[in-house]
């Protein structure tokens, strides 16, 4: 990474303050060559801008002369303070473009050179990415204690767990000819990694980062006519989806996100369910409805009882209280009317504790995908490690255990994965 990349790293303007960016090598030249001179390292000053081109002024204000490695990409940086109009902005960046070595840095560059550069690993610039997304104050928590290295710092005490267990293992086949050292496996050993594995399993067992960081993800599903348009309306506030008294008004997926009581959820309006009388768009919907329903956190069924889809968390819900013809549920979880608003309070509230109890706590770091996938893989090889007779076979499922973590944090990976995560990342991040 010999090139210099800038890039306008707060809002777009007109703002109050718009901060720029600068790191690489020519930071402190570029620094120089616009302010003058370099300030005091990492201590705000007062300095008036100068478009090296013509000696036009661009503009008075605060710059910063951060050197490297202590900094945020592991990089010599600056920072340009700037007034918020956007001819202030377009001036300055323009100037920085014009310079020799500079370039326009890509959506998530600067934090990409941080984790190249050993500031961040992995986990914490996945934690990064969930902050700069984050909308709810769950979100924020919880994307916080990743940023921050709380599920790193438990990813290097179980990797000097697995280098211990790994040590000993060395020791037996080291002097496995000695009389005081077997060809077995250290004693204790099976014990510890079975302990280890059962660690990595409580955290596995733990809620995951992608309901919270998607929003519970609860479907609306039963007939035609059965009030899940009415229902989904009450739930997201808002008039979004086409209620009519006629069959297959519904005809595709429509879906909301919105925050309850600070809970994240995204609701899910569906085609009504029938199997007659449905037209070739209605079938489309039917087959989207369905396929939904398979992803789902939790289904609402709004459609006769016992008859919603097998395998998911579903609820029955009996609508319509409101009218003496309702279909009546004996084995509902909540009665309400939507028309009306008769026990959405109720509802509303028994689907915020059900869904804080299926996310992390509050500050809780939760494993992503990607990550409980690595966790596993490292809970696999350590079982496999105990039951192994042949310490030189334990020996290589540790080796497997260490390479799961180390992709963990990134210290082994692949490009595509890392061009996935960072292009999450805005330009100037």
């Amino acid at each position: 990474m010999s090139d210099t990349i800038f890039a306008l790293s707060s809002g777009q303007p007109p703002a109050g303050i718009a901060v720029v960016r600068i790191s690489g090598p020519h930071a402190g030249e570029c620094l120089r060559a616009l302010a003058g001179k370099l300030p005091a390292p990492r201590r705000a000053a007062l300095a008036r801008l100068i478009d090296p081109r013509d000696g036009t002024e661009l503009d008075h204000t605060m710059v910063l002369w951060l050197p490297g490695p202590r900094t945020a990409t592991g990089e010599d940086s600056a920072e340009l303070h700037l007034h918020g109009g956007r001819a202030v902005v377009a001036a300055v960046l323009a100037a920085l473009a014009a310079l020799p070595g500079l370039r326009q840095a890509l959506p998530g560059e600067f934090t990409r050179r941080a984790f190249a550069n050993g500031r961040i690993d992995l986990a914490e610039a996945e934690g990064l990415a969930d902050l700069l997304t984050a909308e709810t104050e769950l979100q924020r928590r919880a994307a916080l204690a990743m940023a921050d290295g709380a599920l790193s710092r438990l990813v290097a005490g179980w990797r000097d767990k697995v280098l211990a267990l790994s040590a000993r293992l060395e020791a037996a086949l080291d002097f496995s000819d000695e009389d005081d050292v077997g060809a077995d496996l250290p004693a204790g050993f099976a014990a510890d990694a079975g302990a280890l594995a059962d660690d990595l399993g409580a955290w596995l067992a733990r809620p995951r980062a992608e309901p919270l960081r998607e929003g519970y993800r609860v479907v609306l599903a039963g007939p035609p006519n059965a009030g899940k348009s009415t229902l989904f309306n009450a739930l997201v506030d808002d008039e979004a989806a086409i209620t009519a008294a006629e069959p297959g008004t519904t005809r595709d997926v429509l879906v909301r996100a919105v925050a309850i009581e600070g809970v994240p959820f995204t609701f899910i309006d569906t085609a009504g369910l029938r199997e007659d009388g449905a037209g070739e768009i209605e079938r489309i919907g039917i087959a989207r409805a369905l396929a939904e329903a398979e992803r789902a956190d939790l289904v609402l069924w709004l459609g006769p009882e016992g008859a919603g889809p097998a395998g998911r968390s579903l609820w029955e819900i009996e609508t319509r209280i409101d009218r003496p013809d309702r279909a009546i549920k004996h084995g509902a979880r909540f009665a309400l009317s939507a028309r009306t608003g008769e026990g959405l309070s109720a509802f509303r509230a028994g689907l915020v504790d059900h869904a804080r109890a299926a996310l992390p706590a509050p500050g809780e770091a939760a494993l992503n995908a990607r990550q409980a996938g690595l966790l596993g893989e490292v809970m696999t090889a350590l079982g496999a490690a105990a039951a192994m007779p042949d310490p030189l076979l334990a020996a290589e499922e540790l080796r497997l255990a260490r390479q799961a973590l180390d992709r963990l944090v990134g210290r082994v990976g692949t490009e595509d994965m890392l061009d996935a995560l960072f292009g999450r990342f805005c330009i100037g991040k």
